[in-house]
């Protein structure tokens, strides 16, 4: 028997970008040179623009868009307009009005029995954990993405990607033995080698996320 179409409210982790202010030439360097770190995680990424704490005077939000297709992400909407004359010229541009409000929030599934793995993960690979932990018992090697819904376990040495919550699972945590990765993100919340504390690089540590913010904490 055939279905028919169906349409309903869903849940997702979506990168954003925050507009501070009115130059969006400036915003797109900040994009390009994020990008450039870590081209595996942003690279057909969806982006949500976050305009809230600009000005919204002179935004060019075509150049906008078209500065984010460049960089080689895929242009969602913009959040936080602030007057309809905004939402015009934001959905002129081609994106969609979002709307920030916490009520729209559904929680994400439930999770399943934890995935483990016992080997290590090489260069190039790919591990998702769909709705569940990931535990992880051996290395990541630079190069490598680990991802899960739910936390990730990571018994050894992480040099390459740990995605935690990557369907909005904002208590997910990521517990590393050894911490060297190249990008760790929470919830759609991340942050690049270059960002990770010296306190913590190399050493066994929980990351949680706070107030959209990854917070760090070694374990002793």
């Amino acid at each position: 028997m055939a279905t028919k179409p169906d349409l309903k409210g869903s849940s997702f982790a979506l990168s954003v970008l925050h507009l501070t202010e009115d130059n969006v030439e400036n915003c797109l360097q900040f994009l390009h040179s994020k990008v450039n770190q870590a081209p595996a995680f942003f690279t057909h990424a969806p982006l949500v623009v976050d305009i809230e704490k600009s000005q919204q005077i002179d935004i060019d939000f075509i150049a906008l868009r078209q500065g984010i297709v460049k960089a080689g992400m895929i242009p969602v909407g913009v959040t936080g307009c602030k007057s309809n004359n905004v939402k015009t010229l934001v959905t002129n541009a081609g994106f969609a009005v979002m709307s920030n409000s916490k009520s729209s929030y559904q929680p994400p599934a439930e999770l399943v029995p934890t995935k483990v793995i016992r080997t290590p993960i090489r260069s190039g690979q790919q591990v998702y954990a769909k709705d569940t932990d990931l535990v992880i018992l051996s290395h990541v090697s630079a190069g490598a993405e680990v991802i899960a819904d739910g936390s990730i376990h990571i018994h050894g040495t992480c040099r390459g990607r740990a995605i935690a919550g990557a369907n909005g699972q904002q208590d997910a945590k990521i517990i590393c033995q050894d911490l060297q990765a190249e990008l760790v993100s929470i919830a759609g919340n991340y942050c690049l080698s270059d960002q990770i504390d010296t306190e913590y690089w190399q050493k066994k540590v929980i990351l949680s996320l706070q107030d959209k913010t990854l917070q760090f904490e070694k374990v002793t």
